[in-house]
């Protein structure tokens, strides 16, 4: 797994989480809200083109010593899935010259070992353009490597957990407990 800030951020993130059991809000861009409508009309797209799809949540697989959750854009059948990216107009013309991005491999490759579905769909949709739709099936040596990063990961928060709990029980720091106080309660 890659020891560098990005991962090391992550880390504390996830340790936070865990502790605190609350996850802090994110800034929705408007990448993200395009993103969000554009999964609409790529799923009916595709639904008219393949047939029938399904909607579902947040899927998590315990059945490597840690757990790892990924969720779908939709499930296809009982052996598919499907994960469609709003793609910019340019970002499109090099999907459908090139194949799927190379940044999205990892989540492609993590959303099978997640489901244990035999192939996942990449959906790259840009209105006005052609929607690429590639078929990705699992890539065994990427597969361990990213079981291998999920358990090493899985011990760097636990660590971090540790640690966090240690310090705290050692009585070198002054600390005072505080209250969340929910930015919606804030506005009200």
């Amino acid at each position: 797994m890659a020891n560098n800030d990005k991962t090391r951020a992550h880390v504390w993130e996830i340790a936070a989480q865990r502790i605190t059991q609350h996850v802090e809000p994110t800034y929705i861009g408007d990448e993200m809200l395009r993103g969000h409508e554009d999964e609409i009309r790529a799923r009916l797209a595709y639904s008219e083109m393949f047939g029938t799809v399904s909607e579902c949540g947040f899927i998590t697989n315990s059945l490597h010593g840690f757990t790892l959750g990924y969720s779908p854009d939709w499930l296809v059948g009982d052996d598919g899935q499907a994960e469609a990216k709003s793609r910019r107009q340019r970002f499109q013309v090099q999907t459908i010259v090139d194949g799927t991005p190379d940044e999205h491999v990892l989540q492609l490759q993590s959303g099978l070992v997640v489901t244990e579905r035999n192939w996942i769909d990449y959906v790259s949709y840009s209105g006005g353009m052609p929607m690429a739709v590639i078929r990705v099936e699992p890539n065994d040596a990427m597969q361990t490597a990213i079981i291998a990063a999920g358990r090493d990961f899985e011990q760097r928060v636990q660590d971090a957990i540790g640690t966090y709990h240690k310090r705290l029980e050692a009585g070198d720091l002054r600390w005072v407990p505080t209250e969340r106080v929910v930015e919606q309660e804030m506005h009200l």
